[in-house]
């Protein structure tokens, strides 16, 4: 599957800002590929910002369902966004310990829910 373009522009701007992350950015192929690896499908991922805290969402939806609401070039715009999030934020190495490591599976009518630590950098996202 090939890179959104604006994932290329977020680790320029990384470059070009002088931060440096510990953290290597997720990127939607190795997402895609873990979820695929398993679960054998590919789960739809939100974020969901509720009062002070902001969590990255399993959703029981996933793309290869036949009445999942988006198509494939649409649905990884949608977690090339998310992850672009989650990486300026400085998480990936946190997502992606959880996506490898989680347990549970979400079912139908019920997420699965990682709260994504709030420091300086995510406090931005939370109003």
């Amino acid at each position: 599957m090939p890179r959104l373009a604006f994932d290329m522009s977020f680790q320029s701007n990384e470059l070009n800002s002088g931060r440096s992350s510990s953290s290597i950015p997720l990127e939607a192929d190795e997402v895609v590929g873990c979820l695929r690896r398993r679960w054998g499908v590919t789960y739809d991922l939100k974020l969901l910002i509720k009062k002070d805290r902001i969590y990255l969402q399993m959703m029981w939806a996933f793309l290869e369902q036949q009445s999942f609401p988006l198509d494939e070039e649409t649905y990884m715009e949608n977690l090339n966004r998310t992850l672009e999030i989650i990486n300026r934020a400085g998480q990936s190495d946190f997502v992606r310990n959880w996506l490898e490591n989680i347990q549970a599976k979400p079912r139908l009518g019920r997420a699965i829910n990682l709260p994504l630590p709030i420091d300086q950098r995510m406090s931005e996202f939370v109003l």
